[in-house]
């Protein structure tokens, strides 16, 4: 962001000394039962798994209750993740609001909510190999919700040229291919993702959203605990670690594993899928 001091106010330092006011205090919010879902996870057995070819995408399924593990196999390597409720493919995941709740970041506790008039948990993070990173000392931090996907009108924008394996493509043949319905429909509800493994933040001085490399290494994972029926799609995204670039076939890319698991009877005892939000929808009317 450019600043100049041509037009500032002689108030300009108090104003800019008014101390931030949290926009959406989450303390609120029932916290997840953390201490349930470990026990179901540790007696859970695995009922499939997915891997993502490097410049790919793939869907995959997870029951209400059951739990899903992302992880790292050949070497570093980020992904975007879209979620759905696998009744409505309308809900979908919402990273705005996700950002809004929990940060610009997620990791351990904290949850990925789905789009309005919905507004309800998807899945809980349960597990994160990588939530020692914290905050880097250029303000970055893994697994964001605040960068949209790579894409090809963005690439056609910037550059002039038709990039065919951007994350919002590889998600869309995916999920055309998970539907059987037609690319050019189904793109339209690939969303904004979360970028698990990816780092990244905002400048300083321009407040550019920037990547720098990930810190994830094989046999790095985040694990997640499913709140309602979902379909997934992770893309293994075309700039690898994101160390470099994006959106070009010159970055080394890796396989992403993506494992499902199901709780044995019982685990979680009166535990049930969380419910669409209560707001009554009347809007004033």
């Amino acid at each position: 962001m450019t600043q100049t001091s041509a037009n500032m106010p002689e108030d300009a330092a108090a104003r800019r000394a008014v101390e931030p006011v949290i926009c959406y205090p989450n303390d609120s919010l029932p916290p997840p039962d953390l201490d349930l879902y470990r026990a179901a996870r540790a007696g859970a057995r695995k009922i499939g798994e997915v891997r993502v070819a490097p410049r790919d995408a793939s869907c995959f399924e997870v029951p209400a209750g059951g739990f899903f593990r992302i992880s790292s196999v050949e070497g570093p390597q980020v992904g975007d993740l879209n979620l759905w409720h696998a009744g409505n493919l309308d809900e979908t995941f919402f990273s705005g609001k996700t950002r809004a709740i929990h940060g610009t970041h997620v990791t351990t506790g904290e949850r990925l909510w789905s789009c309005l008039p919905f507004l309800r948990p998807m899945a809980t993070i349960i597990e994160d190999s990588l939530n020692w990173y914290g905050i880097d000392q250029f303000g970055g931090s893994v697994h964001d919700v605040i960068g949209t996907r790579c894409d090809p009108y963005t690439h056609h924008l910037l550059s002039g040229d038709h990039y065919h394996y951007c994350c919002h493509s590889n998600l869309s043949r995916a999920l055309a291919g998970h539907t059987g319905r037609p690319i050019e429909e189904i793109e339209m509800q690939v969303h904004d993702v979360m970028n698990v493994f990816m780092c990244t933040g905002f400048t300083r001085d321009t407040g550019q959203y920037f990547m720098k490399a990930s810190p994830v290494r094989p046999g790095d994972h985040i694990e997640f605990f499913a709140e309602i029926d979902l379909v997934g799609a992770l893309s293994a995204c075309p700039g690898g670690d994101c160390s470099t670039t994006h959106s070009s076939d010159i970055a080394s890319c890796h396989p992403l594993l993506v494992e499902i698991f199901t709780p044995q009877a019982g685990a979680l005892g009166d535990w049930q899928p969380a419910p669409v939000n209560g707001y009554n929808r009347a809007h004033g009317r």
